[in-house]
């Protein structure tokens, strides 16, 4: 009887030890089709550069932008720009309406910007951060690289209206950018931005922005409309409104203080 015993005992060992080893395969291939741990930051990084693909061509290409901009006891405000930007590194914004402010024009070349104004004989240096109108600040007009402007790492996926996004905390790169952290909603398939929060050097909530109405510009799905919001008072906020996108062969000469004076 023991001799019995003992074949079924290395029978049942043999079978556990087989139900183990399938187990073990079967949690390493879940774990390699699994999502990104959080932390995983080469795979963050990726998300965000497509995600400014995304928003706009890495190539050159103007597009115009109208910002209305509303507040509590105040008239609302509409303005208009023409925006020349090549790369992630030069861009050129130019005042179209009020015809009282036309002919005013930013350069940034990298994260270094100027404000040409016609009445002053030399370019002024400004701040990305430096609000530009309403709810805007210069670098949201002129500068779109949050590949290169911030250090992501994932903080968690959500699931909103069926879609699974990654949210992601980007911290800026040095303090010259135009916010010191950003916390993205991103769709994981798609890489088209959902939302985003922008806070300062003190991590203080600053304004909270939506991307909405994809439409096709410039040959790529692109949101057309992004809606800025005073995160601190809800009934002030910016709305732009992107339209005209087309690609262009911008020369260099273009992106430089000399040049300014002639794109009036």
């Amino acid at each position: 009887m023991c001799r019995d015993i003992a074949k079924r005992l290395k029978f049942l060992a043999g079978i556990l030890s087989s139900c183990m080893v399938f187990l073990l395969h079967s949690v390493t291939a879940l774990a390699q089709q699994a999502s990104p741990a959080p932390g995983d930051e080469a795979y963050a990084r990726s998300i965000v550069e497509k995600a400014d693909q995304v928003r706009f061509p890495s190539e050159g290409f103007q597009v115009d932008i109208v910002i209305n901009s509303s507040q509590a006891d105040k008239q609302a405000e509409s303005r208009r720009y023409r925006v020349l930007s090549k790369g992630n590194e030069n861009t050129v914004v130019m005042v179209t309406e009020p015809a009282s402010e036309r002919g005013q024009i930013i350069l940034m070349k990298g994260r270094d910007l100027w404000v040409f104004m016609p009445e002053v004989s030399q370019p002024v240096r400004i701040s990305l951060a430096q609000r530009l109108t309403g709810q805007v600040a210069n670098g949201d007009l002129a500068r779109a690289n949050f590949a290169g402007d911030y250090n992501p790492k994932i903080l968690r996926e959500e699931v909103i209206n069926g879609d699974n996004y990654l949210v992601m905390e980007l911290a800026a790169v040095d303090r010259s950018v135009t916010y010191q952290k950003v916390v993205y909603w991103v769709n994981q398939k798609s890489a088209w931005p959902l939302k985003a929060e922008f806070y300062s050097l003190s991590n203080r909530l600053l304004k909270k922005c939506s991307y909405e109405n994809f439409q096709t510009l410039a040959g790529k799905m692109r949101p057309t409309r992004l809606v800025m919001e005073d995160a601190l008072r809800g009934n002030e906020k910016s709305t732009l409104e992107y339209s005209e996108m087309r690609l262009r062969d911008l020369p260099d000469k273009i992106f430089t203080k000399d040049y300014l004076k002639k794109l009036e």
